[in-house]
């Protein structure tokens, strides 16, 4: 579309807006009927440990939202002259699982417990062993059952139990609705009704009925909307919170509001069965279509399911680029210090490929990037850790080739459980993420950890708001009776071309020699978090 169209499409609201709420960044895409991005706004903010919780301030939730829209919307006006009054379609999406807990008035009880939270093992045990299916300490339904386990005050006055996407969804339309990928990290899904299981609900019910609270579970879960249905409309009161200067309408659709893991599946074509994609930001997961049902429970392994149902075998680590990106830091300041100054896409570009120069091994080098607890290693709590031994070959090459690989480490184990005990068949990996901006070498290096060939497209840089954006076009642009998986195949990816990295047998087999490094060293983790307190002090 040349200018003058894309400005008439732009006034006539034959748009749609995604936005999603990342761990450490609010991304706004609007894009045209031919998904290509119109313009893109963001805002940056970062987690915080209170109270032992981690969290994000209900009120950097909204400032946030409002940022990331204001941003794109001045680029809207700034490139094509037109104040934005009108959308075809609105989607959010956030980071899947947590814990948003309202009493009746709206008011959230406690504060925003995040999917980083390592505090509900004795929950998802019980639940695990109740349901006879895997419930991960993530999900919401673990969080709920922590805090009555704990007796926390709060719980006899909940009305309304949510994630960060259903909240802003609800609080923007009145609409107590998720998506069912989202959905399916709250409480389990049954695949035939595209519900909440209810003969685990009724379980559940049954547990805590000596509680004697004034709810029953169904009465605090957010109604399970499919991708394509409509799960509301923006109200006049919504329309004003996203775009205070109030210049938005209100009545625009909204597509069900998605988790991450769904939308990366979305951006990067992967909702049939036999592909999979992953996903690398703070956390990393793998999201693998299923042709037939696991053999048994796996707590390693996640349940969930794709935008429209389907089930997914979700392989979830809680840290993966967090302590990468501050060793980056640290070299930016002594540039900085040196009065070089490098910009970050030149820092990331230029250490990351030393990484490609480095031994098959990363020359003994460990390390691991734990800045929280991660459940498929069995730490409850995380210290980020460097080591090494008077024989190892320290230098720049290994030492980046060691944080590429760590970052991969607990996924790997992950992903062992699918390929080795359960033959899952894996066709190729669709990578997104910030760590792909640097071609080829993060390519290389997860190719090399999962032994499974890579692509990564040429919208990977867009991302899960990219996603969620495409996710609000299916609802109003999609034919009747057409799938979410031939909506993207046929009209979205059908020209998009994608770069494969196949693994490279010295690659694998040096990964092979990190990972069983990985393996033996925990322990020196597990030493780490026992005698070193948060606060640094033994």
């Amino acid at each position: 579309m040349n200018h003058t169209d894309l400005k008439d499409a732009i006034t006539r609201g034959e748009t749609s807006l995604g936005i999603e709420f990342g761990s450490t960044r609010i991304k706004a895409v609007l894009i045209d009927r031919h998904f290509n991005t119109i313009a893109s706004g963001s805002f940056e903010w970062e987690n915080q440990l209170k109270d032992g919780y981690w969290t994000y301030d209900q009120e950097t939730i909204i400032a946030g939202l409002q940022a990331a829209y204001r941003e794109m919307k001045q680029e809207v006006e700034s490139k094509y002259g037109v104040i934005l009054r009108t959308i075809g379609s609105i989607g959010f999406s956030a980071m899947m699982h947590g814990y948003m807990a309202f009493d009746s008035q709206g008011k959230l009880l406690v504060p925003f417990r995040t999917w980083r939270n390592a505090t509900t093992g004795a929950a998802a045990r019980k639940l695990t062993d109740l349901f006879q299916f895997n419930i991960p300490e993530r999900w919401s339904i673990a969080h709920l059952y922590q805090a009555i386990l704990n007796e926390e005050e709060h719980v006899p006055r909940i009305d309304y139990v949510t994630t960060l996407a259903g909240y802003i969804h609800w609080l923007l339309t009145g609409n107590k609705a998720i998506g069912i990928g989202d959905a399916s990290g709250i409480f389990p899904i049954d695949e035939t009704t595209h519900n909440y299981h209810p003969a685990m609900v009724k379980q559940f019910d049954e547990l805590i009925a000596e509680k004697g609270y004034p709810w029953k579970l169904e009465e605090l879960l957010p109604k399970v909307y499919l991708s394509g249905q409509h799960a509301g409309e923006l109200t006049e009161a919504g329309a004003g919170i996203l775009d205070p200067q109030q210049d938005l309408a209100a009545g625009i659709p909204l597509c069900p509001p998605e988790g991450d893991a769904g939308t990366g599946m979305v951006a990067t074509n992967s909702v049939r069965k036999r592909t999979g994609n992953i996903s690398v930001g703070t956390s990393v997961f793998a999201m693998i279509v299923l042709e037939k049902e696991l053999s048994k429970v796996y707590p390693e392994i996640d349940m969930v399911t794709t935008p429209s149902g389907s089930p997914v075998a979700m392989v979830h680590a809680n840290n993966c680029s967090s302590d990468l990106n501050a060793w980056m830091d640290l070299f930016r300041e002594f540039s900085e210090a040196m009065g070089l100054g490098a910009d970050s896409g030149k820092l990331f570009s230029v250490l990351l490929n030393k990484a490609l120069e480095a031994d098959p091994d990363g020359g003994g080098l460990l390390s691991y990037g734990y800045l929280s607890g991660e459940n498929i290693t069995g730490l409850e709590q995380g210290r980020p850790l460097f080591v090494r031994s008077p024989e190892s070959r320290f230098n720049l090459a290994n030492f980046m080739r060691t944080h590429l690989f760590t970052a991969f480490g607990a996924l790997k184990i992950g992903m062992d459980i699918l390929t080795e005990n359960e033959h899952v068949a894996i066709d190729s990996i669709l990578a997104h993420g910030g760590l792909f901006k640097t071609p080829v070498v993060g390519q290389k290096m997860l190719a090399a950890a999962l032994n499974v060939p890579v692509s990564v497209m040429t919208t990977a840089g867009e991302g899960g708001a990219w996603g969620m954006a495409l996710l609000a076009s299916y609802m109003i642009n999609k034919d009747q009776a057409e799938s979410l998986d031939d909506f993207l195949a046929q009209k979205v990816f059908q020209d998009v071309a994608g770069e494969e990295i196949t693994p490279d047998p010295v690659d694998v087999n040096g990964f092979e020699a990190f990972i069983e490094r990985y393996r033996a060293g925990l322990a020196i983790e597990q030493a780490a978090v026992d005698h070193l307190l948060e606060n640094g002090r033994a």
